[in-house]
């Protein structure tokens, strides 16, 4: 149940990776503006998705929130502390809190432990307990994402992809967290699973009030699962709403192209449906345009667009646009 405490606040956040070119005398050439300056709260509760194409910087922004990546600039506050700040025995502390499920179960777990083992890693990591009361709490674990506990003992080899999954979420469990990022949780899933993951992390989600990081790039997957989406384009986000009201009344260009994308299950809808698209190729996030981002691929795109870069701006109801034709 989303609430109005606010559990995580970014601010100003920037990711920029640099770019060098030589072996041994290297000189620098710039660098790759991943994430360029995204700010957004995530309510406690709440689940956030974040939607875009491959490369705009989605999974970057998970790893500069957890800091996994430490980011160039910019705040990331976790119930008031600011991350960015913390060092060494402090950020360790918070880690306990924050956990992540990676996208591919095949290549996030270590195929020379067994499953009870990376499930418990954490447990040893981070607590006191016993053996005895980590093999206790692996079990409850075990029941909770719907796995037998008599499979502890075997490997991930021995399991199919969405056992894997739930595997994952186990082990992002085990310290009872607060939030978890999801990123593209699903996506190297059937479709038949992918329901089952989803369902699992609702159920989960009302059980212990967590708090999801949702990215995804299958937006039909995003809508199910989200309260508010935010679109991300080229290390920015350019829309930001409540799950309803963005995809009922999308506003800006690269959202409603998007979701032109949507496939509709329907042959005969499909063929009259007028899809909309972009232009050209996506920028180079080293070199991006001048203005807005999406001013080289927009046919709306005006001199204004071209010049100046717009900023994320209220049109009421909490639905935020970074758009000057919007």
């Amino acid at each position: 149940m989303t609430t109005d405490e606010i559990l995580i606040k970014v601010r100003n956040l920037k990711m920029h990776f640099p770019q060098s070119q030589g072996i041994i005398a290297q000189r620098a050439l710039g660098s790759v503006k991943a994430v360029d300056g995204i700010s957004f709260d995530i309510s406690k509760g709440e689940t956030l998705g974040l939607v875009g194409e491959s490369g705009c910087g989605k999974s970057t922004t998970a790893r500069a929130i957890l800091q996994l990546y430490r980011p160039t600039a910019g705040e990331v506050y976790f119930r008031d502390v600011d991350l960015t700040a913390l060092r060494g025995d402090r950020l360790r502390q918070m880690r306990r809190h924050m956990q992540m499920i990676f996208q591919d179960p095949y290549a996030s777990l270590n195929p020379r432990m067994s499953v009870g083992d990376i499930v418990a890693e954490p447990l040893i990591v981070h607590s006191d307990l016993s053996s005895a009361e980590r093999q206790e709490k692996v079990h409850e674990l075990f029941n909770r994402v719907g796995l037998n506990p008599s499979s502890m003992n075997r490997y991930p080899h021995q399991f199919s992809g969405g056992q894997r999954q739930r595997v994952g979420v186990a082990r992002a469990l085990a310290m009872n967290p607060d939030f978890i990022v999801c990123d593209e949780a699903v996506a190297a899933l059937d479709v038949s699973i992918q329901a089952q993951i989803i369902n699992l992390l609702g159920e989960l989600q009302e059980q212990l009030g967590l708090t999801y990081l949702f990215i995804a790039h299958d937006l039909s997957v995003v809508r199910h699962i989200s309260d508010r989406v935010a679109v991300m384009y080229l290390g920015k986000i350019v829309e930001l709403a409540s799950q309803q009201e963005l995809y009922t009344n999308p506003l800006h260009p690269y959202t409603k192209i998007l979701f032109s994308s949507i496939p509709i299950p329907d042959p005969k809808l499909e063929q009259k449906r007028r899809g909309e698209y972009l232009t050209g190729d996506p920028p180079n996030p080293a070199d991006p345009p001048k203005g807005c981002n999406l001013s080289t691929r927009c046919s709306l795109a005006t001199a204004e667009c071209r010049q100046h870069e717009p900023e994320l701006r209220d049109m009421g109801q909490g639905h935020w646009v970074a758009c000057f034709r919007a």
